[in-house]
């Protein structure tokens, strides 16, 4: 994407946080453009044709720019993506929060995150590990970490929004993933689980995997809609969290 050999990246002596970058310059003729029109831009971009097809030639296309008069405004591959996923993640609703039901304040977050993923998927190709606080995020952080903040010390506060974010990343990445495949399958969701019928069959057959039997034969989780599956999850994951603040 960025061919002009000059990327930046995070081991230069000379990197400057995104977030610290002034979008206007002091002196000189007013921007054309802005950060927000830029990632708008790659957001929509990215969520047609996935994270890669969002190009600075692409989005100069988008909007009607050069593509090299963009670099002015984003200078690197990372700082584009810490911009997208900061945008996204302004799309979980905390208006309100803390309030005072956890439970429910836990639950919309986990609902909005979900959606939110599920609008653009490829936030799931995104390296989470290393976040860069963007505005967005920061404020995400002082209202979810808020909702517990009174019941539990700031470490076990720490763990207990990782393990709820935990799983409605694992969830919905899965659910992302399932969709992927059966696109590329060309079946819908039961045609593609009704082709596996003849081999399940066999291995309930055989008698050597009784747990996996129990499954296919007593489970109805498996047979509840995504929502649902997710809900069912999402409850036992706020279970556990109240037993860690009764604990408290």
């Amino acid at each position: 994407m960025y061919a002009t050999g000059e990327e930046e990246t995070v081991a230069d002596a000379e990197y400057v946080n995104i977030w610290m970058r002034p979008e206007r310059p002091a002196r000189g003729p007013k921007p054309v453009y802005s950060r927000a029109q830029i990632t708008e831009a790659a957001i929509r971009i990215a969520d047609a044709d996935g994270l890669e097809a969002a190009t600075m030639r692409r989005i100069a296309a988008e909007i009607g720019a050069g593509a090299m008069s963009l670099y002015r405004y984003v200078p690197s591959r990372d700082n584009l993506v810490e911009l997208m996923a900061d945008q996204v993640m302004g799309e979980i609703d905390v208006t309100g929060m803390p309030s005072d039901d956890w439970r429910a304040d836990l639950t919309r977050y986990a609902d909005g995150l979900r959606a939110m993923w599920l609008r653009h998927p490829w936030i799931a190709t995104v390296q989470r590990s290393l976040p860069s606080f963007g505005p967005h995020q920061l404020l995400l952080i002082e209202r979810l970490m808020g909702v517990l903040d009174a019941f539990v010390s700031i470490d076990e506060n720490l763990g207990l929004v990782a393990i709820l974010t935990g799983y409605v990343e694992g969830t919905v990445r899965e659910e992302i993933s399932a969709a992927e495949e059966v696109r590329r399958s060309g079946l819908s969701e039961a045609e593609w689980m009704a082709r596996s019928s003849p081999y399940i069959d066999q291995v309930v057959k055989s008698g050597d995997y009784p747990i996996f039997t129990k499954i296919v034969i007593e489970a109805r989780q498996p047979h509840l809609s995504r929502d649902d599956q997710f809900r069912h999850g999402l409850q036992r994951v706020l279970d556990c969290v109240a037993a860690a603040l009764a604990g408290a």
